[in-house]
């Protein structure tokens, strides 16, 4: 004796979604940033650590002459930009992850959740830090024009 099973078909179809899907971009942006990552990480350790004379190496003087070239002010950006991002996206994963939306209430009590405070200190923590970045690396000065001159690395003219 055959038995058979069958499912009907749902009456009505969901709607299609609208807007951005923020997940599959989010998604996309780890894989794409992730590859980025690894070759600009490993390209900053090998020029730092392994090209230069290593670690004892690495003081304000040699970021300042690294700093001088337009090329590598704009490497550490993209890495910075690139890392930051990064990291956010994966804590704003474990944030929706590890803490739940309410479906019920005001719009006003479901503001202040943890999700959404989370959500919150994580957007306003990433742009403040990649503000402060950019900042140090695009207006980096080594020898600031009417600083004591006690107070200036040995490379710069104003001490020599």
């Amino acid at each position: 004796m055959s038995m058979s099973v069958s499912i009907e078909s749902p009456r009505v179809k969901p709607a299609p979604r609208r807007g951005v899907n923020w997940e599959k971009w989010g998604w996309l942006y780890m894989r794409a940033s992730g590859v980025l990552l690894v070759v600009l990480i490993f390209g900053h350790l090998f020029v730092n650590l392994y090209a230069g004379e290593g670690v004892s190496a690495l003081d304000f003087g040699f970021v300042a002459g690294k700093w001088a070239s337009p090329f590598w002010q704009w490497y550490d950006f993209a890495l910075l930009w690139l890392a930051l991002i990064h990291g956010s996206n994966g804590m704003r994963t474990i944030i929706n992850d590890y803490t739940t939306v309410p479906i019920g209430g005001t719009r006003l009590r479901r503001l202040f959740t943890p999700h959404y405070i989370f959500k919150t200190l994580l957007v306003g923590s990433t742009i403040v830090l990649l503000v402060l970045g950019t900042l140090v690396i695009f207006t980096f000065d080594p020898c600031p024009s009417g600083a004591p001159a006690d107070l200036l690395p040995t490379f710069c003219a104003a001490r020599s």
